[in-house]
């Protein structure tokens, strides 16, 4: 039997299989049901089956926790992995072998017994603001209202405008456009990542593009992971095919940053890598809910010490005052 993935609309995917591996058990895929995650997920299959075309591979869509509560901003939900938590048990289960994550909603303690076998060559790692009228943050009249329910992002968002106000905002893409284009929707604009329009052919509706001096990206954003079980060494083989140096190398760096400051996808923590020949530059930064306390990193290192380059640079925004931003900010949160 051949097949092939359908568009990420019709949210079904076909197994590659061919006849010469017929014998050769199938590899599931775990993914999330939004548009978006399955076209991540035929992005896995459609690089897996160029790098291994008798390889038999099929789909299996699940519901994760942030998937089923859309009532409250994520922030407040409390936990880690809303996006991740039921694919790792599917792959504990062996009900799958693998699991498809964007890599910013993966938690950066990966658990006893599992490996981050892949990291697909990053796309456009920044926000994008939308506005039905076509305004960018510099034009958006005094005292709108954004929708947003990151917490990175309304910091940022406030340290560069005090006067706006944001407003939780939940669903797909499909969903939170529709709330943003609405004539007589709350929102003056969104932000949303600019990664997630592109690769839903959505790029129309991007107003601006948010530079890195007004707004880092969260660690990881823009980046594709695929999860195994460690010790699965056939699929860690095959797997090796598809992961990119670069990204891994600046992702190591800023999830390292992340978990250093103990804050967890929830809090309002950015950073972002660039690999220039064999050195790595990372920028952090760390901000106060409110957007006027900031404090920001930077410095590079040799690619190789991508992970010490995220340490230290975390060790300098604790020195000068992150615990006690962060602090502030987990006083207000579920644990």
């Amino acid at each position: 039997m051949t097949g092939r993935c359908l568009p990420p609309s019709r949210a079904i995917c076909l197994a590659w299989k061919t006849a010469p591996e017929m014998s050769t058990p199938t590899i599931r895929i775990g993914t999330r049901r939004s548009q978006l995650a399955l076209w991540q997920t035929h992005h896995v299959l459609d690089r897996l089956h160029a790098a291994h075309p008798q390889l038999a591979v099929e789909v299996v869509h699940m519901t994760t926790t942030g998937d089923r509560i859309l009532d409250r901003p994520l922030p407040e939900i409390g936990g880690k992995g809303l996006f991740t938590q039921e694919l790792e048990d599917a792959l504990r289960a062996g009900e799958i072998d693998l699991a498809v994550h964007s890599l910013k909603d993966l938690p950066t303690a990966m658990p006893p017994g599992f490996a981050l076998g892949a990291v697909l060559s990053r796309a456009n790692p920044f926000d994008a603001l939308i506005s039905r009228d076509g305004h960018t943050l510099e034009t958006l009249p005094d005292g709108a209202t954004v929708g947003t329910s990151s917490l990175r992002r309304r910091a940022q968002l406030l340290a560069a405008r005090p006067d706006l106000r944001t407003e939780s905002l939940r669903g797909n893409v499909d969903t939170r456009l529709r709330k943003a284009l609405d004539p007589a929707g709350p929102y003056a604009a969104i932000v949303l990542a600019v990664a997630g329009l592109e690769r839903l052919e959505r790029q129309d509706v991007i107003g601006q593009v948010l530079p890195a001096e007004i707004m880092l990206p969260a660690p990881g954003q823009g980046a594709i992971a695929v999860q195994c079980r460690a010790g699965d060494d056939s699929i860690l083989a095959r797997l090796a095919a598809l992961d990119d140096r670069a990204t891994r190398l600046a992702v190591t760096a800023e999830r390292a940053f992340l978990e250093k400051l103990d804050a967890g996808c929830r809090l309002p923590v950015s950073a972002y890598a660039t690999l220039d020949g064999d050195m790595l530059r990372l920028a952090g930064r760390v901000s106060g809910l409110d957007g006027v306390q900031t404090i920001t990193v930077s410095g590079t290192a040799p690619a190789a010490d991508s992970y010490a380059l995220g340490a230290r640079l975390a060790a300098e925004a604790l020195d000068q005052g992150a615990d006690d931003l962060l602090a502030a900010v987990r006083g207000g949160l579920p644990a």
